[in-house]
């Protein structure tokens, strides 16, 4: 992607609604999931359901492995190699490749997906939604959300359908 391509993609929210409009679309998209997913754990726990285990070990395990993976690829971020002011506040360096955020919200999807299928698609849509987000916000490349995305989903099928 190179700038021409961010300022057209931005472009619609180059305006003081249009960028509050995405920052309030990433911050509930986020904030849902990170309050959805311990709700999730404490109703397992409540029932004593013997799928607690894997719901807590299989996100933590895969995001601490991609973790280490993102620190030591240390790929610059949109804003640090473009000429682009990002529509998301952000004043980190490197660390972009995966997303963590649209990983996160992806294994988290696949958690649900596994738990009730129908609570599970509609976080998917969710990661999907947070993956634009993170894009036209200049925080993320394609490349980051998009790995972000299949890494949560690989994740999610081998830890609940494979192991």
């Amino acid at each position: 992607m190179t700038a021409q391509d961010y300022q057209r993609l931005s472009a619609p929210f180059r305006t003081p609604a249009g960028e509050k409009g995405l920052n309030v679309a990433n911050f509930i998209l986020t904030r849902l999931c990170y309050v959805a997913y311990p709700l999730a754990l404490i109703v397992l726990a409540v029932q004593k359901d013997p799928r607690l285990l894997r719901c807590v070990l299989v996100p933590a395990i895969s995001f601490a492995l991609l973790s280490v993976y993102r620190d030591l690829r240390n790929a610059p971020r949109p804003y640090e190699l473009l000429d682009i002011r990002p529509l998301i506040h952000k004043d980190k360096k490197g660390k972009s490749f995966p997303s963590r955020h649209v990983f996160s919200v992806f294994v988290i999807a696949m958690t649900f997906l596994w738990l009730r299928p129908l609570v599970g698609a509609a976080f998917l849509a969710v990661g999907v939604a947070l993956a634009l987000c993170r894009v036209i916000g200049g925080v993320h490349w394609p490349r980051d959300v998009i790995a972000g995305a299949v890494v949560g989903i690989v994740a999610g099928v081998v830890g609940y359908w494979v192991v």
